[in-house]
């Protein structure tokens, strides 16, 4: 376990950075990241190089003991590079080419841009090749923020022709597949072939499938560009770890394929205005556990009010502890704290760090001093340890882009809001979830819960058929099986491919307004509110688990269960309340014997790191009230180093991690 923190000597006077390293060094600090936005200081003038200050910077933080994480610096273009090569600037979907005066302020496809790009990442490389102090890389900063995935420009325009080219081979299997004939938009040269720029009918006018293709397109830019730098990283400066500052439940790139080139995946965690509700910040974690199925760094975690022009509430006492550990329990090994210093300068004035614009250390360093001592003591119960859970949700890029672009229901029928609606259910009846992808291994869960699989291969079919023959419980949620895999609605019944895996034929299915009608659960005896959508199904082979209340579906079935050779699938066929989920998800979790803690008080997150049989049981108490929570068998707090048994007691925002006695 880790502590680091991210800092900007460039923007101090040189000074005072022994005082910072001092500080830092006091505070338990032993790794810092520097230098993602400082290609102006790097390269002033085009192929006039200064490495100098940030090898002073580095020596200073070593000399305390502190260890460097460098950054290709290639997210901020200077002004020269944008002056000399004008292609640099992206354009949005209007035509509006946008200004120097940000940053991400670049089109991967800019040829200028690209090859100073590689210029600057080979010279910054050799440049601290042999410097002992220089641990790791981490690629650019935040790939895709600010909207920065997608450009429209010309360059863009041949290079996505290019791409689809190189998928489809002809122009008569683009056209077949596309379906172009469909308002007469069938190309007979590839340079008719379109970006998605604005149309009468907007954005989302174009084909579905030409708008998937472009995102699929605009996330392998940013996976290429990555690439090209982590090729030259590998071969200037071997034998260091490289590693991105992903964001967690950003959807515009596939993490699966960018994280595939990573060492480990880190990522920035700013749970601002989250208060009790503790899941987007543990859905976060979770995701980015799931990219590559290992622990995990967070890169950039919150430590004062972040904000630009204004700015979040100030965490209150002990919430930046606790956002710590929670990172900890979801499977981070290290927590760099953004940033070291609030910056006096620029649109980040406002976002605050561990000291105020001042310099002097307060609460928050005060608050790091204490989490530091803190990992000292627990490293050798943690280090080595890792998530583990019984239950698995998909997470799937190419869903998520098919139903942003078609959200089928006015209000939203999104991949992710059903993704997250599983997963609260599951935290909330104290059981721990992996989020994993299509590809993964779906074998060592009891259970694997499946948001719409609106996209849908034989492949995926059959793989889910395998898992369920030998044991595995499925739930497949509603608008599963609609599509194929070029977002073009299948010819089949719907469910689809999934149709004899589920045992279900869908008769209809309805749009309609929240509260409309509800469902009746068999296990419960309950009825719960529904919304959104609503598949009308008709079993076949399956047992009806579920009905509607009301409509001329009213007694029609809404869930079933279909018994697949050792296992089970349920096919959920409508999307309910947060009652709904944890009673639904209970009983399941009953059934399989999940192994679970709770579940808890509200509030309240659970989550656990094992070593073999043995875990560790992190209680962390987000409410800004004390909260009671009972155990069961004696356990020793290991920041306390108290045992504990019968109901325990949490301090706001307070923390227990528990090891069995």
């Amino acid at each position: 376990m880790r502590l680091g923190v991210d800092y900007y000597p460039e923007h101090w006077p040189e000074e005072r950075w022994p005082t910072d390293a001092k500080l830092m060094r006091e505070a338990g600090i032993t790794v810092v990241r520097l230098a993602e936005f400082a290609w102006c200081r790097m390269e002033p003038r085009e192929d006039l190089f200064d490495f100098d200050w940030l090898r002073r910077a580095i020596d200073v933080l070593a000399a305390e003991g502190i260890q460097t994480i460098l950054c290709t610096p290639t997210p901020t273009p200077p002004a020269w590079l944008c002056e000399r090569y004008p292609d640099t600037l992206p354009m949005d979907w209007k035509g509006h080419v946008h200004g120097f005066g940000m940053r991400h302020h670049r089109c991967l496809n800019g040829m200028g841009y690209r090859e100073r790009s590689a210029i600057i990442c080979s010279k910054l490389a050799g440049a601290f090749a042999a410097c002992p102090h220089v641990i790791g890389w981490q690629t650019d900063n935040e790939f895709g923020c600010h909207g920065s995935t997608f450009c429209y420009c010309d360059n863009c325009a041949v290079a996505f022709r290019a791409w689809l080219k190189n998928k489809y081979g002809t122009l008569r299997d683009l056209n077949r597949v596309w379906g172009t004939v469909f308002w007469s938009q069938e190309y007979i040269s590839w340079e008719q072939v379109p970006l998605p720029r604005y149309t009468r009918g907007g954005w989302d006018s174009h084909s579905p499938s030409l708008l998937l293709d472009y995102r699929r397109f605009a996330s392998q830019q940013q996976v290429e560009f990555q690439a090209e730098q982590i090729g030259i990283l590998r071969s200037e400066s071997p034998g260091r770890f490289i590693t991105h500052n992903l964001m967690g439940l950003f959807n515009e790139i596939d993490y699966f394929q960018l994280g595939e080139q990573l060492d480990f995946v880190s990522w920035d965690n700013y749970p601002f205005g989250a208060g009790a509700n503790y899941i987007p910040a543990g859905l976060g974690h979770d995701v980015m556990r799931g990219i590559k199925q290992k622990n995990f760094w967070v890169m950039e975690q919150a430590s004062g009010p972040g904000g630009w022009n204004t700015f979040a509430p100030t965490p209150r006492p002990g919430q930046m502890r606790l956002w710590v550990y929670q990172a900890v329990g979801h499977g981070a090994d290290t927590i760099s704290f953004f940033r070291w210093r609030s910056c006096r300068w620029g649109t980040e004035q406002y976002w605050h760090g561990l000291l105020y614009h001042d310099g002097e250390p307060r609460r928050r360093y005060r608050e790091l001093q204490q989490i530091a001592a803190e990992f000292k003591k627990l490293s050798p119960h943690v280090d080595g340890t890792e998530p583990r859970a019984d239950v698995a949700i998909l997470n799937d890029y190419d869903q998520i882009w098919a139903m942003q672009i078609q959200p089928q229901a006015h209000d939203g029928l999104h991949f992710e809001k059903l993704m997250r609606a599983y997963y609260a259910a599951v935290k909330r009846l104290g059981a721990d979830a992996d989020v994993i992808g299509k590809h993964a291994d779906f074998s060592p869960y009891k259970l694997l819960i499946l948001p719409p699989m609106y996209l849908a291969d034989q492949a995926i079919a059959d793989k889910l058929r395998a898992y369920a023959e030998a044991g595995g419980t499925i739930v497949l949620s509603l608008r599963s099986g609609v599509k194929d895999m070029s977002n073009v609605v299948t010819d089949r019944r719907l469910p689809g491919v999934f149709a004899s895996l589920a045992g279900i034929k869908i008769d209809e299915y309805d749009a309609m307004p929240r509260d409309h009608n509800t469902v009746h659960l068999e296990t419960t005896g309950r009825d719960y509110p529904i919304q959104l959508m609503a598949d009308i199904i008709d079993p076949a082979g399956a047992a009806v688990a579920g009905t509607y209340g009301s409509d001329y579906y009213a007694g029609r079935a809404a869930i079933t269960a279909n018994s697949v050779g050792k296992g089970q699938v349920w096919y959920v066929g409508t999307v309910g309340d947060e009652r709904f989920y944890d009673d639904f998800v209970g009983a399941l979790l009953g059934k399989l014997g999940v192994d679970r803690v709770g579940p808890p008080p509200h509030g309240v997150e659970i989550v656990r790191r094992w070593r073999g049989s043995k875990p560790l049981t992190f209680v962390m108490n987000h409410n800004a009230i004390e909260a009671l929570m009972p155990l069961g068998a004696e356990c020793e707090d290991l920041l306390s180093g108290r045992r504990v048994s019968g109901q325990i007691e949490l301090e706001p925002y307070g923390v227990m991690i528990l090891e069995p006695r």
